[in-house]
């Protein structure tokens, strides 16, 4: 597996923080390259909740909550991933408090497809990719949790 990993930190309390990354559904809000969330399971947000991100770009997966930590972060396993070149990929949100502020920082473990011509592309062009795509995340929920 690939380990791709940003962080940022928020001047909020994690609290703050936590109370926008609880609404598991809704990461529409933040994630700038997500249009819309289906949620595919019913009840309370937590261990085994579903969503499927419909993307810009017209692709969607499917994240499934493998870890749920209330107020420190969650761990999701993705699949229905047809449109991207990966076997298998997870990713975590962590929350750390830092002095009345709250360190962010988002993984990204994944598996290229293709052999050794995939693993150079996960390490080269995805990573490049795929940092793009978390930073704008990371500055969303900041936004968000300001707004809130």
């Amino acid at each position: 597996m690939i380990h791709h990993e940003r962080n940022l930190t928020i001047d909020a309390a994690p609290e703050a923080v936590w109370a926008v990354l609880s609404q598991y559904m809704h990461i529409d809000e933040f994630a700038p390259q997500i249009t819309s969330v289906d949620a595919l399971t019913d009840g309370e947000v937590g261990l085994g909740s579903k969503r499927r991100n419909h993307f810009v770009n017209g692709t969607s997966v499917v994240e499934e909550v493998t870890i749920w930590k209330p107020g420190s972060g969650y761990t999701v396993k993705l699949s229905d991933m047809a449109a991207m070149p990966l076997h298998e990929a997870n990713s975590e949100i962590r929350i750390t408090p830092t002095g009345g502020q709250s360190k962010v920082t988002w993984t990204f473990d994944y598996r290229v497809k293709y052999g050794p011509i995939g693993w150079l592309m996960g390490q080269t062009m995805m990573k490049i990719m795929m940092g793009k795509i978390i930073d704008a995340n990371l500055q969303g929920l900041s936004e968000k949790v300001r707004a809130t």
